[in-house]
């Protein structure tokens, strides 16, 4: 016999939890069904933990030059096992977080895995054993995605680490071989050399961050070299052989031309693929694309009545934030509002050391739209508070319209994430690029320097 409820919410990630958490406090029987990981991946096995650890390697790295700084320390040793241990902490206490949300909420959680059998109705295996079937007025899809790990000669058999393997790391590989120049494999490049690994970047493209205007691919780069990482670019990899953690040989063709690299360990960052492969969606109506996202419209209705999709899973750009706002747009229309995904502002940073963050277009893709624009640059080394951190590498860059409204913003260097935030208030406020070039700021902070970045706009729109 089925057990009815108002809402069942399939996923306890950014956006599940939040939805199932404002439902229940309405007052509507809510339940979440969660396989493994309660709260999702962000707050366990990526975003936070993977801040975490970065953090411990810029300490590490502060610790190698503290000369620079006027420090003098005679001893000092990695312990691997202490960052591990120090990220566990954090994650205990944001799992004891999530525990309590849940019970305030009212939202009740169930740990097992959901396959629908027929239309709003899941069988639910228990993970303490036995089944549960669950009939929900509404059905809300919320199972993000995992690391893709492309299918090559000997790769199943090396049994690669992905980012969920890296963050567990209580050794230090010797020879670290990343596949893929995206962000979580610069992440953990830089991370990881920091303490004391050999790294090496394979990026199949002609540049890392392909995404990204080619100026600042360029400099991430050369950060990265200067911390002692080789990347190879136009690089494929053919083969694998060994296993990773035990010692791997790796065939790669750059150029036409194939050689053997040896290392230690082997991390695959090659993007991600959809957790909808063991839900049973056809038995449900819910139809996906060729990629295995499930079929959504702007307000991430499905194609059956009353079943939702948000976050990763549906198609949404792959970060914690925009799964949140899923979660709102999903809410607003429950209430009878309008809101949906359609010409949304997304920011995404980088937390390499320096940060690179971006908000609205870049460049390449105001060029490519043929849309008009300005460009304005300034090197963070003409921000001060730059100098007082002994890290002035980088560049801040704004495009204007023709409106003087500012269409998109990139940064590298300290602090970027927080220059980024600032402009992103301007765009979403449709304000002038004059606003900071004629505000009063600070000194010496980061912000202050919008100030000197937007002065030099210059006048001719491209």
């Amino acid at each position: 016999m089925s057990e009815q409820y108002k809402n069942v919410v399939i996923g306890s990630g950014e956006a599940g939890k939040f939805l199932a958490w404002a439902l229940a406090r309405q007052g509507e029987p809510s339940i979440v069904v969660e396989r493994a990981i309660v709260g999702g991946a962000c707050p366990t096995v990526a975003c936070l933990p993977s801040k975490n650890v970065i953090y411990s390697a810029k300490v590490a790295s502060l610790v190698e030059h503290a000369t620079r700084y006027g420090i003098s320390l005679t001893d000092s040793k990695l312990d691997m096992a202490g960052v591990r241990r120090r990220k566990k902490e954090m994650i205990d206490g944001l799992m004891e977080l999530h525990a309590k949300l849940f019970h305030d909420s009212g939202a009740e959680l169930l740990m097992g895995h959901a396959q629908f059998t027929e239309p709003k109705t899941v069988q639910v295996a228990l993970n303490a054993g036995g089944t549960r079937t669950l009939r929900g007025e509404r059905i809300f899809i919320a199972v993000g995605t995992r690391a893709f790990v492309p299918n090559l000669p000997g790769m199943a058999e090396a049994q690669p680490m992905t980012h969920v393997e890296a963050l567990d790391l209580d050794r230090l590989p010797a020879h670290l071989v990343i596949l893929g120049g995206g962000y979580v494999g610069l992440e953990f490049a830089q991370a990881l050399r920091r303490f004391g690994s050999r790294v090496t970047i394979l990026q199949r493209g002609a540049q890392l961050l392909e995404r990204e205007d080619a100026e600042f691919a360029e400099m991430i780069s050369q950060i990265l070299q200067d911390d002692g990482i080789e990347i190879l670019l136009n690089t494929e990899l053919v083969s694998v052989a060994g296993r990773s953690g035990q010692g791997v040989r790796l065939t790669v063709r750059s150029g036409g031309a194939e050689r053997t690299i040896e290392a230690s360990d082997l991390l695959v960052a090659t993007g991600r693929t959809p957790n909808t492969d063991r839900l049973g969606v056809e038995l449900g109506g819910v139809a996906l694309d060729a990629r295995g996202y499930v079929r959504v419209n702007e307000r991430l209705e499905t194609t059956a009545p009353d079943v939702w999709a948000m976050g990763e899973c549906a198609g949404s750009p792959q970060f914690t934030h925009v799964s949140y706002d899923d979660c709102r747009v999903v809410l607003a229309n429950l209430s009878g509002g309008a809101r949906t995904t359609r010409n949304r502002l997304i920011p995404y940073c980088l937390f390499t050391d320096p940060e690179l963050a971006h908000v609205g277009l870049t460049e390449k893709e105001a060029r490519e739209q043929g849309i008009p624009y300005r460009v304005c640059q300034l090197p963070m080394a003409a921000i001060m508070r730059t100098r007082t951190h002994g890290e002035s590498r980088g560049l801040a860059k704004a495009l204007i319209g023709a409106d003087d409204r500012i269409l998109g913003f990139t940064a590298l260097g300290v602090e970027a994430s927080e220059l980024m935030t600032a402009v992103e208030v301007a765009i979403l406020g449709r304000l002038p690029y004059t606003v900071f070039r004629e505000g009063i700021f600070a000194h010496p902070t980061t912000g202050e320097g919008l100030t000197a970045l937007f002065a030099g706009a210059p006048t001719p729109v491209r």
